[in-house]
C-alpha cells in the first residue's frame, strides 16, 4: 500500500540581477543518496513569440536559454504551458503564403522548445475545429486535458486528437513522467489538464472541473509517486481543486495574466505573468525512503539580462519578417516608444467587455482625436480589442498593433438621438460579451439616462459619433447598419487622412499626449 504523501512547500521569490543566471538557480536545498531533485519550468498565457516592449521583456528565446541552462545542470528538467497559446496574438491574426497563421507559428516555436507538457487555456478555442486541429496535428509536444473534449459532427464527445507518423493519438486525461536517482532508483509523477468553460464553441464539451479532475487524479494516483495539477482556470477555482483533491503538492496555473503565488493547504499554487515576462521554477525534491515532497518555488523575470537560446531566437526572427512586413504598411518604424502609461492600460478581455477601461479611453479619444475633436462621441465595441493583456512601460506601435489587430476605419456618422439611444442600450445588455461600448464623451446618470458631454440625449437632436468600422456592419449590434433609418450621413475617411485605419489614430493620439 502507497505510504501518504508528506508535502513541505515553501516559498521563494527570485528576482534577476546581473547576467549569470546559473549561479543562482543551480542552488538545491537537499542533497544525497535517495534524494531526487526535479525542476518544473512554468509559463501561461503567451501570446507574442518576441520579446515585448523594445525587446526589453519576455520573449520564447529566453524562456529557451534558461531551460537549456537549467537542464545543462539538471537533467530531471522538464517545461510546461498552461494555457492560452494559439490565440490572440498579432501575427496570429496574419496571413502567411495565403492562409491565416492562427497560432502555427507559436507550435513551431514550441516544437524547438521541446515543451514537456501543455494544457488547454480557453483562447485555444477561439480557434474555429478546423484551425485547432491544423495546430495540434502540427505540435509535436504532448497535451493533457481531463475535462475537455471534442464534439464532433455527429455530436459524438470524444478526446481531442494530435496527429502521429502513423495514424492520430488521443489527447490523455492524464499524463505520467519519470525520472531516476543516481542509483536508478525510479520516481514517477502524474499530470491532470483542467480549463476553465468560459469560451462556449459548438465543437467543445467541457466537463465539471471538480468532477473530471477527480476522476483522472484517482486514475493516474496509483501508478505515480504524486500527481500535479497543470491548470488553466481562475485563481478561486484552483484553490477549490486544492480543497477536494488536498494530495496535490503543486497546481500550475494560468489565465490571471498576473504572477501570484499562493497556497491552498500544502498546495503550492503559482501562475506566472503573461507573454513569458515571468516564468517559474519550482524545485521539487523527493526523499524516496521517506515519501517526502519539498516544494521550492520561485519566480524569474525574464528582461533584457537574460540572453536568449539561438535556435528559438532564429525561428523568431523569421515570423518578425512576415510582421515587420504587414506593419510597415502602416507605420513606418514601429519599434518608436509612443506612450509610457503611469497606470497600466487594461487591455483584457474581462475588462473591456464589462466596464469602461483606461485603454477604452484612450482607444475612443484617439477616435475623436482624428477628427480634430469635431465630433460629439466615439464609440467601439469592446471586443475588438484583442490583446487581453495589461499594457504597462515604454508602449510602442506593435502594442497598439497587439491591442487593434484588425485595424478598420473610424467612420464619421450621423445619428438621430434615439437610434443612439437604442445602440448605447443594447451595448450596456452585451456586458460580458464583445459587443460591449467602450465610449468617449457619453455616461450614464444615476437615472439610467445616457449623456453627452454631460447633457441628456436628445431623441429628436442628430449627433455626429466616431464609429468603428465594424460596428456599421450589423454583426455585433444586428440593427446598426448604414440602412438604419436613424443614420442620417455616413463619411468615410481617405487613406491619406488619420481615420482611415484606427490603429494609427490611436499611435497619433498617443504620441500627442
Amino acid at each position: 500500500m502507497k505510504k501518504r504523501l508528506l508535502v513541505m512547500p515553501f516559498f521563494a521569490f527570485f528576482l534577476l540581477v546581473g547576467c549569470n543566471i546559473l549561479e543562482p538557480i543551480q542552488e538545491e536545498p537537499f542533497f544525497g543518496k535517495g534524494i531526487v531533485t526535479i525542476k518544473f519550468l512554468q509559463i501561461n498565457d503567451v501570446y507574442e513569440i518576441a520579446p515585448l516592449q523594445g525587446g526589453k521583456y519576455g520573449g520564447m528565446a529566453r524562456v529557451a536559454y534558461v531551460r537549456d541552462s537549467i537542464k545543462e545542470r539538471n537533467p530531471n528538467t522538464f517545461l510546461f504551458m498552461a494555457g492560452d497559446f494559439l490565440n490572440p496574438s498579432l501575427l496570429g491574426n496574419l496571413k502567411k503564403d495565403g492562409e491565416p497563421i492562427k497560432g502555427k507559428q507559436m507550435v513551431e516555436v514550441m516544437n524547438a522548445m521541446d515543451f514537456d507538457l501543455v494544457t488547454f487555456g480557453n483562447h485555444e478555442f477561439d480557434l474555429t475545429e478546423e484551425e485547432l486541429q491544423k495546430r495540434l496535428d502540427e505540435s509535436t509536444f504532448p497535451w493533457v486535458s481531463s475535462n475537455v473534449l471534442h464534439v464532433t459532427p455527429d455530436g459524438t464527445k470524444r478526446p481531442f486528437e494530435t496527429k502521429l507518423e502513423m495514424g492520430k493519438e488521443p489527447i490523455s486525461d492524464y499524463k505520467t513522467l519519470f525520472v531516476k536517482d543516481s542509483l536508478g532508483n525510479e520516481v514517477r509523477f502524474g499530470f491532470i489538464g483542467l480549463t476553465l468553460d468560459s469560451n462556449p464553441k459548438e465543437y467543445v464539451h467541457y466537463g465539471n472541473i471538480y468532477k473530471q479532475a477527480k476522476r483522472a487524479h484517482d486514475l493516474v494516483y496509483p501508478k505515480v509517486d504524486f500527481v500535479i495539477g497543470l491548470t488553466h482556470l481562475t485563481i478561486d477555482q484552483d484553490h477549490e481543486l486544492a480543497k477536494e483533491l488536498p494530495g496535490i503538492p503543486l497546481i500550475m496555473g494560468g489565465h490571471e495574466h498576473v504572477s501570484n503565488l499562493e497556497r491552498e493547504g500544502n498546495t503550492v499554487i503559482a501562475k506566472a505573468d503573461a507573454n513569458a515576462i515571468s516564468m517559474y521554477i519550482h524545485t521539487l525534491v523527493y526523499n524516496l525512503r521517506t515519501q517526502v515532497l519539498y516544494v521550492n518555488s520561485k519566480i524569474m523575470y525574464l528582461d533584457e539580462k537574460v540572453p536568449l537560446q539561438s535556435n528559438v531566437d532564429r525561428l523568431v526572427k523569421k515570423w518578425n519578417e512576415v510582421l515587420d512586413t504587414e506593419l510597415s504598411k502602416v507605420v513606418s518604424n514601429t519599434n518608436e516608444v509612443i506612450y509610457r502609461p503611469k497606470t497600466p492600460l487594461d487591455g483584457t478581455d474581462s475588462a473591456n467587455r464589462s466596464i469602461q477601461t483606461n485603454l477604452g479611453d484612450k482607444v475612443t479619444e484617439s477616435m475623436a482625436f482624428a477628427y480634430n475633436y469635431k465630433v460629439d462621441a466615439a464609440l467601439v465595441n469592446g471586443g475588438s480589442f484583442r490583446v487581453d493583456d495589461m499594457l504597462s512601460g515604454s508602449l510602442t506601435s506593435v502594442d497598439v498593433f497587439r491591442v487593434l489587430p484588425f485595424g478598420g476605419s473610424v467612420l464619421k456618422v450621423d445619428m438621430k438621438g434615439e437610434l443612439l439611444k437604442e445602440v448605447l442600450d443594447y451595448g450596456k445588455s452585451q456586458r460580458g460579451n464583445g459587443a460591449y461600448l467602450q465610449r468617449y464623451k457619453i455616461s450614464q446618470n444615476t437615472s439610467g439616462d445616457w449623456l453627452i458631454g454631460g447633457k441628456t440625449i436628445n431623441y429628436k437632436k442628430t449627433y455626429t459619433i466616431a464609429l468603428s468600422d465594424f460596428l456599421l456592419k450589423g454583426l455585433d449590434i444586428p440593427f446598426l447598419t448604414e440602412n438604419n433609418g436613424g443614420v442620417v450621413k455616413i463619411y468615410e475617411p481617405e487613406e491619406n487622412e488619420l481615420a482611415f485605419d484606427i490603429r494609427k489614430s490611436l499611435i497619433s493620439y498617443l504620441k500627442s499626449i
